[in-house]
């Protein structure tokens, strides 16, 4: 028979995805995930087993919580074009919160030295962004071949772009976040695309 969990695991794991999301995987050490998730170290290694199984664990609540909504604003809407605007603004709504522990998104706080070091955080790294491509390019897909888009569109490039521009987005909201110019870059940015 297992041991009983004895803390408030899904509590627990929200407090570390806040702070792996505020101070990144080499700024978070093991006694701040400690204190903040208020556990013992037995506790810790019995149950979490190491910082970088945490960290991955952490990632994936962040997706479901984070991402999604993002996803589904893009799914969901009527028109490709639409979808990534539509994304673009949960981005937005999201950098606009005053409690968000850190501007950058925490997938694409994977792009350090210290994460890319790792080849399973590295992995795991591509696989975020590789997620967020594909299905751009499975919703410019769908609408090239309806028609919507014109056929000389190549989707698997121009989701390439949109997912390199929106790791530049998360890291110019460091340095200065300005919503209004950021709307202003996004559309000057989609339209060029043909968006």
């Amino acid at each position: 028979m297992g041991r009983k969990i004895a803390f408030n695991y899904d509590r627990a794991l929200d407090k570390a995805t806040s702070l792996f999301w505020k101070t990144g995987y080499a700024g978070t050490g093991l006694r701040d995930l400690l204190k903040v998730m208020d556990i013992g170290e037995g506790s810790f290694y019995n149950t979490l087993k190491s910082k970088k199984n945490l960290y991955l664990m952490c990632l994936q609540r962040y997706e479901e919580k984070e991402i999604h909504a993002r996803m589904h604003a893009l799914a969901s809407a009527p028109t490709a074009a639409l979808g990534i605007r539509a994304f673009f603004l949960r981005v937005l709504d999201r950098l606009d919160h005053p409690n968000i522990p850190s501007r950058l998104c925490m997938i694409a706080a994977m792009a350090s030295k210290e994460v890319l070091s790792e080849p399973d955080l590295r992995k795991r790294a591509k696989k975020g962004l590789e997620d967020v491509r594909a299905l751009l390019r499975e919703r410019l897909v769908r609408d090239r071949d309806e028609g919507i888009l014109p056929s000389s569109l190549d989707p698997s490039i121009v989701a390439s772009i949109i997912t390199t521009y929106l790791q530049g987005l998360w890291r110019m909201a460091l340095v200065e976040y300005d919503r209004p110019s950021f709307e202003q870059q996004i559309d000057v940015f989609l339209s060029g695309l043909g968006l």
